[in-house]
């Protein structure tokens, strides 16, 4: 079977990297999951050579992939901040207030649609997952159980739901039928109103080798260019941008109806102008990007080698998606790192996917006082070193794999 771009239906037949197999990165297994069993799927990525879209296969249904999700956006002080600094700034740039609407697709357990209900705003959140849905309804956020496209937007528009702003933040990675689902944003947004769009930057993903942030849950991956191409295919327009240092290094989109009169900012050309000298604009860049990913790897096994030989215990903080690529990738399992660490209480007493390595709460760390920890959320590695401060004294040292092998507490 022809693979398409889901973009703009070309035929795929580049590929951008082969990282081989991998479970599903957040279907964390418990003990008698791993006896029965895990599904790996093929995490081969491809770029379009018409649109230039990078991009995976999907191999399961967005049901099985976000039906019941572990990941919850509130564990982040750091994302929290970002979201309330957010909702200030737009709430006096648009000038929101009680008469206005916002509506956010993947809404999460309720982390940013919360600032605009202490502001009096009204508000809808759109989540796919059930579970997560239930936690953001308990903060007083109303939220609605579906996958946003033209069937929802159908549903929004039929019960005069319009928005003066919509968000998506970091969903349209995540989402199969690009098209189907940046249409339903034309049909609900308001003449005049902003979408605004976070995702990470494909350009800094290629930069700094942040080969761990693809898996399977992330379907596409953008440049300024590929993002402005499916938005104006579907009646939409970039009409500004910014550049935010989360997750590696992100862009917001300003979004309008393309009927809309609002102007368009010097940051958007700046922007493209910068990814055609870093070469997104052509496939050699590109098509060299599996040569940077293979350095990693090899650094971060070489590191773990000596680690082993020197009798030194590894362990990891974090059970983002991320360690699920990055260990099924390098092959790593707990000879190598011996448990990981995660805040959030539903993935506790499970197990990165593929890797029979054990997820723990933090207070395991304390308890063992490893030789090092490698923190898989490098996004987040100064908030997490900042709060596990007190380990370094015991002579515990941090590091990252990504771009390469780094410590952050001392030399190793």
């Amino acid at each position: 079977m022809t693979l398409v771009c889901r973009s703009c239906g070309h035929p795929l037949t580049k590929t951008f990297v082969d990282l081989g197999t991998s479970p599903l990165s957040n279907a964390f297994p418990t003990a008698l999951q791993r006896e029965a069993g895990e599904n790996h799927y093929p995490l081969h990525v491809r770029i379009c050579d018409a649109c230039l879209l990078v991009q995976l296969e999907m191999v399961e249904t967005p049901d099985t992939i976000f039906g019941d999700y572990l990941y919850l956006s509130s564990y982040s002080k750091v994302w929290l901040e970002h979201a309330s600094r957010f909702a200030d700034n737009i709430t006096d740039r648009l000038s929101l207030n009680a008469s206005s609407r916002v509506i956010e697709i993947a809404s999460n357990d309720g982390y940013l649609l919360k600032n605009f209900v202490a502001k009096n705003i009204p508000v809808l959140g759109i989540e796919p997952a059930a579970n997560v849905a239930k936690i953001a309804e308990k903060v007083g956020v109303p939220t609605r159980v579906g996958f946003f496209g033209r069937g929802l937007a159908t549903e929004l528009q039929s019960e005069g739901l319009a928005a003066d702003l919509m968000v998506a933040n970091n969903v349209l990675a995540h989402v199969p039928d690009l098209n189907d689902f940046v249409a339903g944003f034309a049909m609900v947004l308001k003449p005049e109103g902003v979408l605004t769009v976070e995702f990470p930057h494909l350009m800094r993903l290629m930069q700094s080798t942040q080969f761990d942030t693809i898996y399977h849950e992330h379907f596409s991956y953008f440049s300024l260019a590929t993002a402005s191409a499916a938005f104006e295919r579907n009646g939409l327009r970039v009409f500004d941008v910014e550049e935010l240092p989360t997750h590696g290094g992100s862009l917001r989109l300003y979004i309008c109806q393309a009927s809309s009169t609002r102007g368009c900012s010097k940051r958007v050309s700046r922007i493209l102008s910068e990814e055609r000298e870093a070469g997104l604009h052509g496939l050699a860049a590109h098509l060299d990007f599996a040569h940077q990913v293979e350095g990693v790897k090899q650094g971060l096994l070489e590191f773990l080698a000596r680690c082993r030989a020197q009798g030194k215990v590894v362990a990891g903080y974090g059970a983002p998606a991320k360690a699920t690529t990055l260990f099924n990738f390098c092959g790593i399992g707990p000879e190598d790192i011996a448990y990981t660490v995660d805040q959030n209480p539903y993935k506790q007493g499970r197990f990165i996917p593929g890797t029979g390595i054990p997820i723990y709460s933090p207070e395991k760390l304390y308890e063992t006082k490893p030789d090092y920890v490698l923190i898989l959320p490098w996004n987040l590695a100064e908030e997490i070193c900042s709060s596990m401060a007190e380990l370094s004294r015991y002579g515990t040292r941090f590091f990252v794999a990504v771009p390469q092998i780094m410590t952050l507490n001392s030399t190793a």
